[in-house]
């Protein structure tokens, strides 16, 4: 599996614009023949259930709170049918949350993942679930491959001796969300991340890119938990 966007701008640079479905395998074909992108292994069911769930999650917390905004604008008559709607949402919430911790809990891997993540202050069960779901990839990875795979991973904007600002893209969006939820509670609770993020801020860095900086470095820390297995009490070296 590769970036769809990827494959796009790589048949730009080729100069094909016109896109059909025989055009498009030919240039997927190219693609892997030139790029040779890392095969990985498909998900089981059970991973793809806890995927599923996940995604299912985030669509009923969009609409939740689109219907929860409407509430404060609309016409008094049709506010008993809003609260059908968020009665009814809220209960579809519950029921996935419960989902999603039972199947947590049928796999000893994932359990024994769970335990270790929930070890990190600004961790908590919503950003252990995420991230046992959408970042599979969180232990295997370097520090560098699984900053990039996030979108967290500053990229150059260099040319000759001008210097640009360096600026994050790509990457998964909703473990990004989360990760950042993470790292504010992280600046306030995480002694190591809360050190980070004074040292970035008194040095005169913007608070947004401190924040950002450390999302990276808590990612950093996750992964080399997962990596050898310790708690983040235990963890003998802080990644960088």
């Amino acid at each position: 599996m590769v970036n769809p966007r990827q494959v796009r701008d790589f048949a730009k640079g080729m100069g094909r614009h016109a896109k059909t479905d025989p055009i498009d395998a030919g240039v997927v074909a190219q693609f892997a023949a030139v790029v040779c992108p890392t095969p990985r292994r498909l998900l089981d069911q059970q991973a793809q259930e806890l995927a599923a769930l996940m995604a299912r999650r985030t669509d009923v917390l969009v609409m939740l709170g689109a219907e929860k905004n409407r509430r404060s604008t609309v016409r008094a008559i049709v506010r008993p049918h809003l609260d059908e709607n968020i009665t009814s949402l809220e209960g579809q919430l519950a029921w996935i949350t419960a989902q999603l911790n039972t199947l947590l809990h049928q796999s000893p891997l994932w359990r024994e993942k769970e335990d270790l993540l929930r070890t990190v202050p600004g961790v908590g069960p919503i950003v252990t679930l995420t991230l046992i779901a959408e970042l599979p990839e969180l232990g295997q990875a370097t520090g560098k491959q699984i900053a990039a795979l996030v979108g967290v991973a500053p990229f150059n904007r260099d040319s000759g001796r001008w210097r640009g600002k360096r600026t994050i893209m790509g990457g998964r969006a909703e473990v990004r969300r989360v990760m950042s939820m993470a790292a504010v509670v992280a600046t306030q609770h995480n002694p190591v991340v809360k050190s980070f993020y004074q040292r970035l801020v008194e040095a005169g860095k913007p608070k947004k890119v401190a924040l950002t900086a450390c999302m990276r470095k808590l990612l950093l820390i996750l992964n080399a938990m997962i990596r050898h297995r310790t708690t983040f009490a235990t963890l003998e070296v802080i990644p960088t």
